[in-house]
C-alpha cells in the first residue's frame, strides 16, 4: 500500500489543515475506487469560534465568507486526526487498500467551494459511513464519499 502524507512548505493557519483519501482496490464492481474522506459532523461551538478571515475567500459581492467554503475547513482533519485515521486504515484494511493520500489544504478556500457534507448521494456516488462500522475505534464521525463513475469496472464488457 502506498502512503502519502504531504506536508504544507509553512505552517498552516489553522489546525483542520488536512485531506485525506483512500484508494479500495475493489469496491461495488468498480477497480481502485478513490474515497475522499471527511468529518461528517463538528460542534456548532468550533464553527462560531473559529475566525475564518483569511482562511476563506470573500464573496467580493458581500464581502463575506461564504458558508458553503467554511465547511471544507471544518470537515478536514488536524495533524493529530489524519495520523489516528491512517493507522486506523493500515490496520483495519491494509490488504483492501491500494493507497493513502493526504495533502495540506491550499488557503484561503475558494468562495463558492461546497463541503462533502452537501453532496447528494446518487446513481453512482455516495457514501461510507465508517461510525457505523461495530468495529470503529475514533471519537469523532468519518465519512467517505465516492464516485463509481469515476473507475473502471472490474471486468471489462466483450462484445
Amino acid at each position: 500500500m502506498d502512503i502519502t502524507i504531504n506536508t504544507p512548505a509553512s505552517p498552516p493557519p489553522c489546525e483542520r489543515a488536512y485531506s485525506l483519501s483512500m484508494v479500495i482496490r475493489s469496491f461495488k464492481g468498480r477497480r481502485d475506487v478513490e474515497v475522499h474522506l471527511f468529518r461528517a459532523r463538528w460542534n456548532p461551538e468550533e464553527e462560531s469560534e473559529t475566525d475564518f478571515t483569511g482562511l476563506v475567500e470573500h464573496n467580493p459581492a458581500t464581502e463575506d465568507c461564504v458558508p458553503e467554503s467554511r465547511r471544507v475547513i471544518l470537515e478536514s482533519f488536524t495533524t493529530d486526526e489524519r495520523d489516528l485515521i491512517v493507522n486506523y486504515l493500515k490496520e483495519q484494511y491494509s490488504t483492501r487498500l491500494t493507497a493513502i493520500r493526504s495533502n495540506p489544504l491550499a488557503f484561503p478556500v475558494p468562495a463558492g467551494l461546497a463541503g462533502f457534507t452537501e453532496v447528494q448521494p446518487g446513481k453512482d456516488a455516495g457514501f461510507i459511513e465508517f461510525e457505523k462500522i461495530p468495529s470503529y475505534p475514533l471519537a469523532f464521525p468519518l465519512k467517505g464519499y465516492f464516485d463509481l463513475s469515476q473507475h473502471p469496472p472490474l471486468a471489462e464488457d466483450e462484445d
